[in-house]
């Protein structure tokens, strides 16, 4: 089967914009991916996208001139934009297209992710415990983890600290004052250990990426960027995930980890070649568990990790460039798709104030969403 190259990416802002629609926002995306990548509206064959609350993805097919493109609406929590990116590929690797786009957007209300147990399959104890709140579940796992692995809070305040700190330095964030280690460490607990300032917001915004068989690829641009391995994959049992209702003694891999292990084995390389990583941070402890689930470092030697500046901009494994989800808040639909964004831009050498010093060649991607889907992308110039 063919291999994938992306030949074109754009990125709304992230943050609050009014009364803007979130399809204005996916069509502005999608208009300057299309320019990014040298072509237009009438020369895509397939399209995916994605979205929770900005309305129906396809709907964009009328703004931009409806011309008969399939368009496959998806929705996989967090990993929405994941698998609008993994349809895509999958079109052209199949042979239904040469040329497909891959698109996200949302726009969500103020305050947390409202859903129902009814939504998940799920008895009203659930919710009665108060699990259906993400952030008080992502707390008690935080806790367990931390336990296990010696894991203080101090890692998680700079983790926070971190991405706040990228989010300066990136003009399409949506968090773009900093946060200093103090104020994180002194904000209101919200579900112990994790404060206010250590989470991510839902929020509005879109991204775009056009994809083309790698063989045609320098047709269109002078910067190609190849996918060299994707999957998705959900949870196992015995794997401690968001709305789950129970959990046995013994402990499973994670969708994360077995995501990780599929997308290395397609792209033929191992952990140890990645040089710049965009991870699922929710909230900070989540980027430290995924930094050991996607095999970037083992279990618990995160700590060192963090306290040596090692995930920095300037540091040898370089996470959360753009500020992460901390900084740029949650368009669910988006989100996968600027993780995508902005590897792309440290492998061209485009993202400006918040470029690695050394322009890398090899990236990944993760994201994890309910309940417990993840998706991993790995990519190289």
């Amino acid at each position: 089967m063919d291999d994938v190259a992306i030949i074109g990416i754009a990125q709304h802002p992230f943050g609050r914009f009014g009364d803007k629609p979130a399809l204005d926002m996916g069509l502005e995306s999608i208009r300057e991916a299309l320019k990014d990548a040298g072509i237009e509206w009438k020369d895509v064959q397939y399209a995916a996208g994605g979205t929770r609350d900005g309305g129906r993805a396809d709907q964009l097919c009328g703004k931009l001139g409806p011309n008969g493109v399939p368009f496959n609406n998806l929705y996989n929590g967090c990993a929405t934009g994941g698998s609008s990116l993994g349809a895509a590929c999958m079109a052209i690797k199949s042979g239904m297209a040469d040329i497909a786009l891959a698109v996200g957007f949302d726009k969500h209300p103020r305050g947390m992710f409202l859903t129902t147990v009814q939504d998940y399959g799920l008895k009203q104890w659930y919710q009665d415990i108060g699990f259906l709140a993400t952030v008080q579940f992502f707390a008690m796992k935080a806790q367990r983890y931390m336990y296990d692995y010696d894991i203080t809070e101090d890692s998680l305040i700079r983790v926070a600290e971190k991405n706040y700190y990228n989010g300066t330095l990136n003009p399409k964030a949506w968090r773009r004052d900093g946060l200093d280690y103090d104020a994180i460490a002194n904000s209101t607990i919200l579900s112990n250990p994790l404060r206010q300032f250590m989470l991510c917001s839902p929020g509005e915004g879109a991204a775009a990426v056009i994809l083309c068989k790698a063989s045609i690829a320098k047709r269109y641009t002078t910067k190609p960027i190849y996918i060299k391995g994707i999957a998705l994959r959900t949870r196992q049992f015995g794997s401690l995930e968001v709305f789950t209702p129970a959990k046995p003694l013994d402990d499973a891999v994670t969708p994360v980890v077995l995501a990780s292990q599929a997308a290395y084995k397609m792209a033929g390389i191992g952990p140890d070649e990645i040089e710049v990583a965009q991870l699922q941070d929710t909230e900070a402890a989540h980027e430290i568990m995924h930094m050991a689930e996607t095999g970037l470092c083992k279990d618990g030697e995160q700590t060192k990790m963090i306290r040596d500046g090692e995930t920095k901009i300037t540091g040898r494994l370089p996470v959360n460039t753009d500020g992460g989800l901390i900084a740029n808040g949650e368009p669910i639909g988006a989100s996968a798709l600027r993780q995508v964004y902005e590897i792309c831009l440290q492998m061209r050498g485009e993202a400006g104030a918040h470029q690695m010093p050394i322009q890398p060649k090899t990236g990944l991607t993760q994201v994890y969403g309910a309940p417990g889907i993840s998706n991993v992308v790995i990519l190289s110039k």
